[in-house]
């Protein structure tokens, strides 16, 4: 378990290592069955944001159950395993949302968004309860961090 004044080395090497990832996926929950699709989330400190559409299958997923896993898949030579469980926050506040827009590390003119206040644009921001990094799919050098 990663100590309370470790966090910070931890989530650098949590963020340097999902820089690498060939994939990164999350799961919801719809209903009582799980659905894992491909996001490209930004790391904010230890918090973790991406956008999407307010009009996508997930964001009625988030609204049902907020809680979701996400994983992140590092190619060789290291494969990396980065997972994290969470709560979504589903952000509608202005003031979030111009945040989000200029946090998030890519284009997002590119899915149609056009500003913080176009309407398709919704940012979502995990709050992880459990991170785990591990080398050769988890079964190496496994550390854990927790919230206290």
């Amino acid at each position: 378990m990663i100590r309370r004044d470790e966090k910070d080395t931890f989530f650098d090497q949590v963020i340097e290592a999902s820089k690498d990832a060939v994939w990164c996926a999350i799961a919801t929950i719809d209903g009582n069955k799980p659905r894992v699709r491909i996001i490209h989330p930004t790391w904010e400190g230890s918090r973790l944001w991406f956008a999407t559409s307010p009009h996508s299958p997930k964001v009625r997923h988030l609204r049902e159950n907020p809680q979701v896993d996400i994983q992140y898949q590092v190619a060789p030579p290291n494969f990396i395993h980065i997972m994290v469980r969470g709560t979504a926050e589903l952000v509608t506040d202005r003031d979030l949302k111009l945040h989000a827009w200029d946090t998030i590390d890519y284009d997002l003119t590119q899915f149609g968004s056009e500003g913080p206040d176009d309407p398709n644009f919704l940012p979502v921001l995990i709050n992880p309860t459990r991170v785990e990094l591990s080398e050769m799919f988890g079964s190496a050098n496994k550390r854990v961090w927790q919230p206290d």
